[in-house]
């Protein structure tokens, strides 16, 4: 049986369905690959095929999740979210003195307002004033191509794998940081504002309020970057080196298993 190949049309954009049938081989993932897109006017928002939009307040992590839970396909405005904590990030709302001071996070989450204002300081948001509105949707439906980011929720084995994968060609150290609670501004933040592959432990509330499940961690991309590491992926596969990772052994001579891996 061949196996799916890498295709990029001409006009740049992702065969999504040999992309995720690519994805689903190597790392077998069990929550749906999602894409974010910014839009400059809540009408072309409005405008995505089957968009839903919210009758309650939600978090962002909640809307994410539709998407990755429920397969659903959402559009919101800041007015959907439920604070200025989650409108930040996305660049929908806040950014503004008040919400930089912390004081909303002090006492609850950090000692001193002081903590709380480096926390805020320290987030990777959206710049404000350019988007009124945001959708997410499964990658399957094609229905925001071409998404911003792509946004794949995996456990930490095949997280290592996908990482693997991105620098097997062009290989540079990625780096990443914690903010700790927010840390949707580690994921979906950075990746849309810097454009850089972002990964996060996700946090507190995208457990409690998104259903992130314990064991999951979360990578936002961009297209190009998912296809690439795909790439790099199926070349690792081809070496041995693949998901799921098997057990060697704690107490067996590794002479054996090293030789192949490592030379």
């Amino acid at each position: 049986m061949s196996q799916p190949v890498s295709i990029r049309p001409s006009d740049g954009s992702v065969d999504w369905p040999n992309t995720l049938a690519r994805l689903d081989r190597l790392l077998r993932i069990r929550t749906t690959p999602i894409g974010m897109k910014m839009f400059e006017t809540v009408e072309e928002m409005e405008a995505v095929e089957k968009i839903r939009r919210p009758n309650d307040i939600h978090t962002a992590d909640q809307i994410v999740s539709m998407a990755s839970r429920l397969n659903w396909t959402v559009g919101i405005t800041g007015a959907d979210l439920v604070g200025s904590q989650c409108q930040a990030v996305l660049g929908l709302g806040a950014q503004d003195a008040e919400w930089y001071s912390g004081r909303h996070m002090a006492g609850v989450w950090f000692e001193t307002e002081s903590d709380a204002a480096e926390h805020q300081a320290a987030m990777d948001v959206v710049p404000l004033g350019t988007y009124q509105a945001m959708a997410v949707s499964p990658l399957a439906t094609g229905r925001l191509d071409p998404p911003d980011i792509c946004l794949v929720y995996a456990t930490p084995g095949q997280m290592i794998i996908l990482i693997n994968g991105l620098q097997w060609s062009g290989y540079r150290k990625l780096d990443w940081g914690c903010v700790g609670e927010s840390a949707c501004a580690d994921s979906w933040g950075r990746a849309l504002a810097t454009g850089e592959p972002s990964l996060s432990i996700p946090c507190y509330a995208e457990r409690r309020y998104g259903g992130v499940p314990d064991d999951e961690m979360l990578m936002a991309l961009r297209p190009g970057d998912l296809v690439r590491a795909l790439d790099g992926m199926e070349a690792l596969s081809r070496n041995g080196l693949r998901y799921p990772i098997p057990p060697y052994g704690i107490q067996t001579d590794a002479q054996a298993g090293l030789g192949v891996s490592y030379g």
